[in-house]
């Protein structure tokens, strides 16, 4: 394996980590997004040095994030794997899965929370103003990732280039 694939392979498997991905994990993400080909289970397991039941079940976790899938190759029984290749589509896939691991079950326990706090007289207004604003924002967030989903393409990407121009337009706060 070239330095330089070895090297990303290497630094995506450790950043994956530091997302709360397994770094075998992000390693074969990092190997399939960079192969010119689909590649074998075997030869995962070959090119990372990885035990071949480490990558069945890391082949397993990228499947169900729909970060991978299996293609046929012909002439070749073996399942075969590449990645998603789009970045947009990399983005807005990994973005889905955290969306229904975490912002949706942090807003139905907020809405509980808070429904249950607005009933009770022995919570504090202060920690109902904090629920509240907790569920506001969050709230917010999901509604935001909703838009960003909904946008074409092209508007997403000119909206990324367009980054802190925006915040430029803002007033400034004073503070």
């Amino acid at each position: 394996m070239p330095r330089p694939i070895e090297t990303f392979v290497l630094q995506w498997g450790d950043l994956g980590g530091q997302w709360g991905v397994n770094r075998s994990i992000g390693q074969i993400h990092a190997l399939l997004y960079l192969s010119e080909r689909p590649l074998t289970a075997e030869e995962i397991a070959d090119d990372l040095s990885m035990a071949r039941s480490n990558v069945s079940n890391s082949l397993k976790e990228l499947l169900a994030w729909n970060l991978i899938r299996r293609v046929p190759v012909r002439q070749d029984r073996r399942d075969h794997y590449e990645a998603e290749t789009d970045v947009w589509e990399i983005a807005a896939r990994i973005a889905a899965g955290r969306k229904e691991r975490e912002i949706d079950p942090a807003l139905a326990a907020l809405r509980h929370c808070s429904a249950e706090a607005d009933g009770d007289p022995t919570v504090s207004p202060v920690a109902r103003q904090r629920l509240q604003a907790m569920l506001d924002f969050t709230v917010a967030l999901d509604r935001w990732y909703g838009q960003m989903l909904s946008l074409p393409r092209g508007k997403r990407d000119m909206l990324l280039k367009l980054g802190a121009k925006i915040a430029s337009f803002l007033p400034k706060e004073k503070g």
